[in-house]
């Protein structure tokens, strides 16, 4: 992008023509009107985590790859790009995004996923959606155009703009494009499922694989009802990988596990992305495995301790938030009408004010 302010929305698709702000940007240079004059701007894109609102300013069409260099393992695109896109497209050069992004059958697009943290169960292994978000181009709340990052791993110059849009649901301003490194794809994955007959066993179990040399992709605890499943993702070559897998067995000591292979093992996985396993409002809570039994304890339903039990998923009923409160935790509603809304109490501070204030003074992203 050599003069941002002028920049068309090239090699992408026009945004779209269904009219969801007063004048539907088509180039760099009207998306900075559109918060220039306006005083309030709301984002959505492919709403697969809430739903559309018909005032917000629609960045769907915003979309397409900009730059893709897999020898330098890099990729950079416009943020109302599907993932699925880029998914594909790495694909074919044998790569993927580590982070394991989240709703992608569903549509979602790389703004909202940085927007949203909706990093997946591969967390586990390489980190999150900060961990490789390298650069951006965005628009602040004065409509001025601003870079963060860049196109290497190591770039120190400048504030670290783009790890503040990570969980920013929209607050900070308008992501243009972003750019992120990527991983070779592993050969092949298998996975683990071990049932216990309760929650001690299943956590001892955890804590087991957590402590050993195992190089496990990724390490969920799945709850519904009495039934207690550990599901353990390996990767990597296809020579060793049957043994790695029994050692990881060996690890887990339960007597009633089995492995899933190939496309049900593909299946299995895309299934809990895309939580089809639960119906409903989704949220998502951070915690440590020692406190999985207490949390455990006051919720309902269907729900899931994933990366090594450092993050629940389950739902969001009208009673959540003030059990949250009660155990001093916090959470936010991920998936539903109400995305965005924080669980459990007040989770702002000092600092996230100021950098709102700064980037955003007149509260226009509010």
């Amino acid at each position: 992008m050599d003069d941002g302010r002028q920049t068309t929305v090239s090699n992408c698709r026009r945004l779209s023509s269904v009219v969801r702000f007063p004048t539907m940007p088509t180039t760099i240079s009207d998306l900075q009107s559109s918060v220039r004059d306006a005083a309030r701007v709301r984002l959505h894109g492919s709403s697969t985590k809430s739903v559309a609102d018909a005032d917000a300013l629609d960045l769907s069409g915003l979309r397409g790859i900009i730059d893709y260099q897999p020898n330098e393992f890099i990729v950079q695109a416009w943020a109302g790009t599907p993932v699925r896109e880029v998914a594909d497209l790495l694909a074919a050069s044998g790569q993927y995004l580590p982070f394991d992004p989240l709703l992608v059958d569903a549509g979602a697009t790389l703004g909202g996923t940085i927007a949203a943290n909706a990093s997946g169960p591969e967390r586990f292994r390489y980190g999150g959606v900060r961990d490789f978000l390298i650069g951006c181009h965005f628009i602040d709340g004065r409509g001025e155009l601003l870079t963060g990052g860049g196109k290497v791993v190591k770039n120190a110059a400048g504030f670290d703009y783009p790890k503040l849009f990570v969980g920013s649901r929209g607050s900070l301003g308008i992501l243009t494009d972003v750019c992120f490194k990527v991983f070779p794809q592993p050969e092949t994955y298998q996975t683990l499922v071990a049932r216990f007959a309760d929650l001690p066993a299943a956590l001892a179990a955890l804590n087991a694989l957590t402590a050993a040399p195992l190089d496990i992709h990724a390490l969920d605890l799945a709850v519904d009802g009495d039934t207690y499943a550990l599901e353990v993702r390996v990767g990597g070559l296809h020579a060793g990988m049957d043994a790695r897998m029994e050692r990881v067995r060996s690890t887990v000591r339960s007597s009633d596990s089995d492995i899933l292979r190939g496309d049900d093992e593909a299946a299995h996985w895309r299934r809990v992305r895309e939580f089809e396993w639960i119906a409903g409002p989704v949220a998502k809570i951070p915690l440590t495995p020692a406190r999985i039994p207490t949390l455990n304890a006051v919720l309902l339903g269907a729900r899931r301790y994933s990366v090594g039990g450092n993050v629940a998923w389950a739902g969001a009923d009208d009673s959540l938030d003030a059990a949250l409160r009660t155990l001093g935790m916090h959470g936010q509603i991920f998936r539903g009408a109400d995305a965005g809304r924080a669980l459990g109490g007040e989770q702002d501070n000092a600092f996230a004010r100021r950098v709102r204030l700064a980037l955003d003074p007149q509260q226009k992203f509010r």
